[in-house]
């Protein structure tokens, strides 16, 4: 059995000469006059871990480090407790005998495959003649090696280097961790903007159309729960969330005699509201060559506006605007699309869009009743919906019906 303790010098050499405590954390209560202010400081906040089943070796490593004021020294002569001891302790370099009953190759082995440990500074502890095992301690990541017997004046100037590897290893750790809190930073701010710039560009087709609720929110957030249901992953499924709010975006191009018409439209003027479609898709599209070159003559901020619609939500939003209007049978427009053809982010645009339509009041309609637009859209399953993704909307009829509720018209 291994016992840690924490005890004065003297004590701590009879104990590990009578064999009865294997593991020991020595404190240091005498600072060497000749160390600097500096040097103390460093040396109170080291912790070095001393593996070594042979009890005498371990003691005059203790006492070498002691000497020179190292604060932290964690010992221990059972192998079997080491890597428990090493997570425990979190020392700033080890000491590892390589020739122990239990190999110190394993121990080595174990922590470079150990995360917390990839880097930990590991100086191994071999005999001179034992060339084989310093490869191999080399080949599984150790740090620097001590020939047994170890001189005093190697050992310290060793674990100062390893030291100074680790203060610099620890550095580029906080550094990169810094990093990424700025990254994650900056990227909620701009998903943030990104969600802000959306619901501003869809609310503005919105407001052309008289319809100034929250259809645009009510159908992205139908979509989302559709997609979720058919295993979209959570991050497929927001993105799409948020490009079906812009499904009506081409509205912008339609004029103002016609969308706001209250009464049916004529052939002609349904022609012209179809172009809508159209209208949403260029509004996403990149821009010719040619025109990208007049812009950039201009500004280099129309550079960067002109590049946005290049980004994996930008088009998943075209083809939403393109396609939402495509029907399961193939009698939607404006391509005409059929089945699987129509992209399945138009196809469950769709099914949101209607349903939304249908529930709620437009300047050339009421609102009809819950149950009977269910029923709709249960009846144009196969024909203007694809079957599959009215499966999905109807597993999660409570869901939807939880939207109406919060985001409902007042």
């Amino acid at each position: 059995m291994s016992l840690t303790a924490t005890v004065p010098g003297e004590l701590n050499e009879l104990l590990l000469e009578t064999g009865k405590v294997t593991s020991i954390e020595v404190p240091v209560t005498v600072t060497p006059p000749t160390r600097s202010d500096e040097a103390e400081r460093g040396a109170r906040h080291t912790r070095i871990m001393v593996i070594d089943d042979d009890a005498e070796q371990l003691r005059i490593i203790r006492r070498y480090l002691f000497d020179v004021g190292y604060d932290g020294i964690v010992c221990t002569t059972e192998p079997a407790e080491a890597i428990d001891l090493v997570s425990r302790s979190r020392p700033d370099v080890v000491l590892l005998d390589i020739a122990m009953q239990i190999s110190g190759l394993k121990i080595l082995r174990d922590l470079r495959t150990n995360k917390q440990f990839k880097h930990l500074p590991v100086i191994a502890l071999t005999e001179v003649s034992d060339s084989s095992a310093r490869v191999k301690a080399i080949e599984l990541g150790a740090t620097d090696f001590l020939p047994k017997p170890v001189d005093a004046s190697e050992l310290i100037a060793r674990v100062r280097n390893a030291l100074v590897i680790k203060v610099y290893q620890d550095h580029l750790a906080r550094h990169a961790e810094e990093l990424e809190a700025q990254v994650r930073e900056r990227t909620r701010e701009l998903a943030l903007s990104r969600q802000e710039i959306i619901l501003c560009l869809a609310r503005a087709a919105e407001f052309r159309d008289n319809d100034t609720g929250h259809h645009i929110i009510r159908v992205g957030r139908y979509a989302g729960i559709i997609a979720r249901q058919l295993a979209f992953s959570d991050a497929d499924a927001a993105n799409l969330e948020l490009a079906a709010q812009m499904h009506d975006v081409g509205k912008i191009g339609v004029p103002d005699a016609i969308l706001k018409k209250p009464e049916k439209l004529d052939p002609e003027e349904f022609e012209v509201i179809q172009k809508h479609c159209a209208f949403g898709q260029s509004i996403f599209q990149r821009m010719p060559e040619m025109e990208r070159g007049l812009v950039r003559s201009h500004t280099e901020v129309g550079a960067r506006i002109m590049d946005v619609p290049s980004s994996p939500l930008m088009q998943l939003a075209a083809r939403i605007a393109f396609t939402h209007h495509e029907k399961w049978d193939g009698t939607g427009y404006p391509l005409g699309l059929a089945g699987r053809d129509i992209p399945i982010e138009g196809r469950i645009t769709a099914v949101a869009d209607v349903f939304d339509a249908l529930s709620n009041r437009r300047p050339y309609k009421k609102a009809m009743p819950l149950e009977r637009c269910f029923e709709i859209v249960h009846e144009k399953s196969g024909t203007h919906f694809d079957p599959q993704v009215v499966n999905a909307f109807f597993t999660r009829r409570n869901d939807i019906v939880r939207v109406q509720i919060d985001l409902a018209d007042v």
